[in-house]
């Protein structure tokens, strides 16, 4: 019998497409649905949940995990990534060096632990991360079969300097926005932010998208266009970034 979204306690955003907001922090980790293909958007906080992560998609798709894009190197984001052996591995620019230098390894340990993850778990997950090997500078467009495409896009820097989305075409179209985009809360902006270019991402998100898509973020409930232009003007006059 074929398990549904609901069932296993996902969101279906559209046809083929569907995301579940994962415990504790209220992570966002999405799901495409190619033929033989699935792209997961975002790998959970811990190789644990990104175990639960792989066995549910595993479930809703009948085959594995193909392709991880990560939307940006937050622990709560990419510390179950080493869960997805043999899945190709996508990532923007510059996110390379945050998974293989010590230091920054280290730093997401820490903040790991800070926001409440076991010490053994983020010791564990930061010491299995390993470079991704297909880094997105421009557009990068997966072809997950039977006509399935998606837009992998490097819109920052903004949330981090190391900001993907994933555009999903469809009727609806939907874009995974990563934590440039924040519903449950106000947009976080920590050390390796970048202020100056966070409004101009969310112009890049809304065209991509458009005005009827629909923009999942990074914590939250799905939105429209409305939502993410307002989210951009707020940004905008908190940083005092001229339009």
């Amino acid at each position: 019998m074929t398990v549904t979204w609901e069932e296993l306690g996902w969101e279906r955003v559209a046809a083929g497409v569907g995301r579940c907001r994962l415990p504790v922090w209220d992570c966002t980790a999405g799901l495409v649905v190619g033929t033989g293909a699935a792209l997961l958007i975002d790998a959970g906080s811990s190789l644990a949940e990104g175990a639960r992560l792989r066995a549910a998609a595993q479930e809703l798709t009948g085959h594995r995990v193909t392709h991880l894009a990560l939307t940006h190197p937050h622990f709560d984001h990419v510390f179950g990534a080493a869960a997805f052996a043999g899945a190709e591995v996508f990532g923007a620019v510059g996110v390379d060096g945050v998974f293989t230098r010590a230091r920054d390894r280290e730093e997401l340990r820490a903040d790991a632990v800070r926001y409440g993850l076991d010490a053994k778990a983020a010791e564990e997950a930061a010491g299995a991360l390993v470079s991704v090997p297909h880094l997105v500078s421009g557009e990068w467009t997966l072809d997950l079969g039977a006509g399935r495409q998606v837009l992998l896009a490097n819109v920052g820097p903004g949330h981090t300097a190391h900001d993907l989305a994933v555009l999903v075409p469809g009727d609806p179209e939907v874009v995974f926005c990563g934590d440039l985009v924040e519903e449950s809360g106000e947009p976080q902006a920590g050390p390796d932010a970048v202020p100056s270019h966070w409004p101009a991402a969310l112009d890049r998100l809304l065209s991509l998208g458009g005005e009827d898509a629909r923009y999942v973020p990074g914590h939250g409930a799905v939105v429209d266009a409305a939502f993410v232009r307002a989210q951009r003007d707020e940004l905008a006059a908190r940083f005092g970034v001229s339009p």
